[in-house]
């Protein structure tokens, strides 16, 4: 079998999966289930003899983000394409399949979403083999879930015929999302298959079927990747010719009015993770229905999920019936079970009153590491700050605040304007307002540090950046 390129597609938001999925930090880089992020599960996937290194298309406040967690699972990322501004899936797919035929035109690329769950790995891999055929002979191959409940949350694919082990077979046409009636109506018809929006075919037919089906993008978002610009290992894409993109699926831009497709049925198991109920039936309920986290604790409730993300932060529900509770440090989501879509409803309330639990997340994660803020007040605010090791912040200053640095774990190798030190454990180090300063971390562990902030703004855009290692603004 030919190689294949997955392409990673991680650029949504998640917000049906709030608070513990945010803009700033979506749920596939969330450790959802386990100690892997679904973002990892993917990559891992789809990864060994059979598969190139993976191509993701990714945001640019992602990025550093991408290539951490797939050096955490040992994946070397290949090229990580960055957009300029979210246009749905329709363009990244073709700014990857440009990048991919101008060194093979007829490679072969796996389109995947990044926040899906797939147990089998195993299964899927074969069924994957058992489209290579049809996409080698000009098909566009998708990938069609065998129903196991009447779901309106889906897209569906309506087969030619009924599906026969995994052997691909010509779509009828794709539909809707459909109302409850209609859903059961399809669940007991064979014809009828989940729409995975994962996709089988090679760079060249795919960009002939953008020049057929939806001309107006092919120039655009080809002019983004041909005029792209290299930085620190990624490839960031055009943003004036990106910006021209239309905001469009691949489903509606293409899929929907090619005549070339096949489906490969697949029935060992797959989940979206669309919904706390989701995650809910993926984290496995006891006899009672009950799925905990580690800091849960559950007493007389039934078919209800209780989580909580913090260990600092101990959730306890009694007699609970078809409840989600998910706690996090700054925000707790408290739904009834049959309303987990509409926890987007809650984003878009909070979003309303400028809440701004609605879009950031408690950590910040940033390239050197992550930070996180333990008290605010109005002239103050009190930080821990996780360096990973070997990085370092940028050499920067500020207008309105000043800082003290307590080193509580590892060493901090500190500048503040001509002078640079080691601080260790129980150290501490005070810079003045506008002193030029950095910390970095020279060690091979972790270096953590207690920031108190004082001043008349504490905003993160009171930065004068002069030096910095990622070629951040």
């Amino acid at each position: 079998m030919n190689t294949i390129t997955p392409v990673l597609l991680c650029g949504g938001s998640g917000t049906r999966l709030w608070p513990l999925s945010r803009k700033s930090y979506p749920k596939q880089f969330a450790n959802l289930l386990g100690d892997e992020t679904l973002f990892q599960a993917s990559a891992r996937r789809l990864s060994g003899a059979a598969y190139a290194p993976p191509v993701v298309v990714t945001a640019s406040d992602f990025r550093f983000i991408v290539t951490e967690q797939l050096h955490g699972v040992g994946i070397d990322p290949g090229a990580i394409l960055i957009e300029p501004a979210g246009r749905n899936t329709a363009p990244a797919v073709l700014a990857a399949a440009c990048h991919i035929a101008a060194s093979d035109p007829d490679g072969l690329m796996l389109v995947a979403p990044s926040d899906h769950v797939i147990p089998d790995a195993q299964a899927f891999g074969a069924a994957v083999t058992a489209g290579v055929a049809a996409a080698q002979a000009g098909q566009l191959v998708t990938f069609g879930i065998t129903p196991t409940q009447a779901e309106t949350g889906y897209g569906y694919l309506e087969l030619v015929d009924p599906p026969q082990g995994t052997t691909p077979a010509p779509l009828k046409r794709f539909v809707e999302k459909p109302d409850q009636t209609r859903a059961e109506a399809m669940l007991k018809d064979a014809h009828f298959m989940w729409n995975a929006g994962i996709f089988l075919f090679r760079a060249s037919d795919i960009i002939a079927a953008f020049k057929t089906h939806a001309t107006a993008l092919l120039e655009p978002v080809s002019s983004a990747y041909a005029q792209a610009k290299a930085d620190l290992g990624f490839l960031r894409l055009d943003p004036e010719h990106w910006a021209r993109a239309e905001d469009i699926s691949i489903d509606y831009a293409v899929m929907e009015k090619a005549d070339n497709l096949s489906v490969v049925p697949f029935s060992a198991g797959w989940s979206d993770l669309g919904g706390w109920d989701a995650v809910w039936a993926e984290t496995g309920p006891d006899a009672n229905g009950v799925a905990t986290s580690e800091n849960a604790t559950a007493i007389a409730c039934h078919d209800t999920l209780l989580r909580s993300e913090s260990a600092a932060l101990e959730v306890v529900g009694i007699g609970l019936e078809n409840t989600i509770v998910v706690a996090m440090p700054d925000a707790v989501l408290v739904a009834d079970k049959s309303r987990a879509q509409d926890v987007k409803l809650a984003v878009a309330a909070l979003k309303e009153k400028s809440a701004l639990q609605a879009e950031s997340f408690p950590k910040d994660h940033r390239p050197w590491g992550w930070f996180e803020s333990l008290v605010i007040g109005q002239r103050f605010q009190v930080k821990r700050i996780h360096v990973h090791p070997g990085a370092a912040l940028s050499l920067q200053s500020h207008h309105h605040r000043s800082e003290h640095w307590i080193v509580v774990e590892g060493t901090a190798r500190v500048t503040v304007d001509e002078t640079v030190k080691l601080v260790s454990e129980n150290q501490s180090v005070y810079i003045p307002l506008g002193a030029t300063h950095r910390m970095e971390n020279p060690g091979k562990v972790p270096m953590v540090l207690i920031e108190v902030q004082t001043g008349s703004y504490l905003g993160e855009d009171d930065i004068i950046r002069y030096e910095d290692v990622y070629a951040r603004d």
